[in-house]
């Protein structure tokens, strides 16, 4: 049984020690927060020799009260000589002073110890808060792009709990075992035949818990499993408010989400049934040592059992406190066991072998002199998806106009994506100027693009700060300027606050117009060397359409300006017009060429003309 309980705590330290992202983390901050982690040491080892001298106290004091040598009683004859004109009730009294003061020194280590931990939690906490929060902002956007808004959130609080409950019960494991030890010494000096009760007691407690681990460790995982399922399901109801509103499903979301929250109560309901059994076990094992040992006492001793009446006293006292310490470090197991499911969660978003990170480094972008080229680029968002591009070949020169048009799923966003950064070629190269956009510096590439796309975002800020984000010391007047440009300034000054105006969670106070507005605005603040339009008109009326056309054509001269359009007559200025389908380019040339060449565009410009007529 020996054997089996140090094979298993040793599995239990391999299992704790090994090198994960949570563990690396709290190794490095103890590292730096060392006279931490070496007053938390401290006060655990001042503590556990406060709690064995309370022992030996209490034992001297039993020893004083039931003999009738008083002081002579005392193991130190020096102090025996020193104490003998007290009573026996004096001397009992001020022994007993001392055990207080002890077991006050103990409670005062014990808080101590508990502020260190706590510290150190905090900053744990507030480290792995930041990590995640900067492993996710460094992913690249496909990967980003693979989980749920609300699994991302859920990695971020589980995250904090997980290292928060790591740290504090390796801490109350440390100063378990310290005071176990004090007490098997306890128990050993008294009597080592009777230690073997405790170590009965020990091992019926271990098998118990080796017994119950690894379904505490299953349920764990379990719920962390519901409870991320919850977290995505909730953010993602959040978010479609509008159109479940709209759609009428909301009993269809309240009923999917039931259907989660059952799991979860059957997860946890199972979960505290196996955490409840240890405890009242526990309890019961060390009375029935007790009332075991002591019987055995008062049998086999008889009218003598007076004259081991301290030892026994002092032994029962040591064996109860002992069974509390082995309850707590069996409750300690299980909450370990418990939290190993947030941890692998956390260790999980942290793992970096298996994730694709943004580019870093790279020759800082200064400015495009000539042109931006694609050479036979290629595009596949996974593999087990068809190609969204396919050998795409096309040049736009400094200070044009680019538009693509095509069906849906041509690939006209895919070459905007490409552009931005957020996905690499899977074949060929692009080329900006003579340097591959793979080369370059991609902060300093996009903090020179201007970008509007189908899905505006606004934070939940001021117009003004929506309309500066990303740039410092923009005037009044610049925003003034700019929002008159996308033909926002008329709708922005007749708000109670103008550009002070809270706009709400996603611009939700604001129209779809208003919104794709401000998002123009944004972009042209930035005085782009590329300005990207995708669809930047679409949820324009056709008066604000024609003002929004032609401040963009005012730009036009200044900056490259590639348009993905769905109405036609929104790019027949365009210098040069590509028209794609599945992937691939099928045709090449202005408005006036493309009207004349018998092919998509001139169906597409027919379509639209006599839908525009009617």
């Amino acid at each position: 049984m020996a054997a089996e309980l140090f094979a298993g705590l040793r599995r239990q330290l391999r299992r704790l020690l090994a090198s994960t992202p949570a563990t690396e983390l709290i190794s490095r901050t103890a590292l730096s927060q060392w006279r931490l982690i070496l007053a938390g040491a401290l006060t655990a080892v001042v503590g556990a020799f406060s709690e064995g001298l309370t022992l030996a106290i209490i034992f001297l004091v039993v020893d004083v009260l039931t003999g009738a040598g008083g002081a002579s009683a005392l193991p130190w004859p020096w102090l025996a000589s020193w104490l003998a004109p007290l009573p026996v009730s004096g001397l009992a009294a001020l022994l007993m002073a001392c055990a207080v003061l002890a077991q006050g020194l103990q409670s005062l280590m014990r808080y101590g110890n508990k502020v260190c931990v706590g510290y150190f939690a905090a900053r744990c906490r507030a480290s792995i808060t930041a990590l995640i929060h900067r492993q996710v902002l460094s992913f690249s956007f496909s990967c980003a792009s693979h989980y749920k808004v609300g699994e991302l959130t859920n990695f971020a609080g589980n995250g904090i709990e997980a290292v928060k409950i790591q740290i504090e019960t390796l801490s109350d494991l440390a100063v378990g075992f310290l005071m176990a030890l004090v007490y098997l010494l306890v128990l050993l000096r008294i009597s080592p035949w009777l230690l073997l009760a405790a170590v009965a007691l020990a091992a019926a407690i271990t098998a118990m818990q080796k017994t119950l681990e690894p379904r505490v460790r299953a349920g764990a995982q379990r719920q962390v499993v519901v409870d991320q399922a919850i977290s995505a399901r909730v953010v993602e109801d959040y978010q479609a408010l509008r159109l479940l509103h709209s759609s009428g499903q909301l009993e269809l979301a309240d009923q999917r989400l039931q259907c989660l929250m059952g799991e979860m109560e059957a997860a946890f309901r199972g979960q505290s049934r196996r955490l409840a059994l240890l405890e009242p076990v526990a309890s019961f094992l060390p009375i029935l040592a007790v009332a075991v040992i002591v019987s055995l006492s008062l049998v086999l001793l008889g009218v003598q059992a007076g004259q081991v009446l301290p030892g026994l006293v002092t032994f029962v006292l040591a064996l109860q406190r002992l069974n509390v310490r082995l309850g707590g470090i069996a409750n300690s197991w299980n909450a370990l066991a418990e939290n190993s499911g947030r941890l692998a969660l956390t260790d999980q978003i942290l793992e970096r072998s298996d994730k694709q990170f943004c580019r870093i480094g790279g020759v800082p972008f200064e400015g495009l002199t000539r042109q931006i080229r694609f050479e036979a680029v290629g595009l596949r968002y996974s593999k087990d998806q068809p190609a969204a591009l396919t050998q795409l070949s096309f040049n736009v020169s400094r200070a044009e106009t680019l538009a693509l048009v095509g069906p849906s799923g041509a690939g006209k966003s895919s070459i905007a994506d490409l552009l931005v950064g957020l996905y690499e070629p899977s074949e060929g190269q692009i080329w900006v100027d003579d340097q591959p956009l793979s080369a370059l510096d991609l902060p300093s590439w996009q903090q020179r693009l201007g970008v509007v796309s189908q899905d505006t975002f606004l934070f939940n800020a001021s117009i003004a700060e929506n309309l500066s984000f990303g740039l410092e010391g923009v005037s009044q007047e610049q925003l003034e300027r700019a929002a008159a440009q996308a033909q926002a300034a008329g709708f922005i000054e007749a708000l109670p606050e103008g550009y002070n105006t809270l706009v709400g969670e996603r611009g939700y106070r604001l129209s779809g117009g208003q919104r794709q507005r401000l998002s123009l605005a944004r972009a042209l603040l930035r005085q782009p060397e590329l300005l990207i339009l995708d669809e930047a008109t679409s949820a324009l009326d056709s008066a604000s359409e024609r003002l929004v056309q032609e401040a963009i054509q005012q730009v036009e001269g200044h900056c490259t300006v590639l348009v993905i359009a769905h109405r036609l007559s929104t790019i027949v200025n365009a210098d040069q017009i590509l028209v794609l389908e599945r992937g691939r380019i099928i045709q090449c040339g202005s408005h006036h060429q493309l009207l004349q060449a018998p092919g998509m565009y001139q169906q597409l410009w027919q379509q639209q003309s006599k839908a525009a007529a009617l």
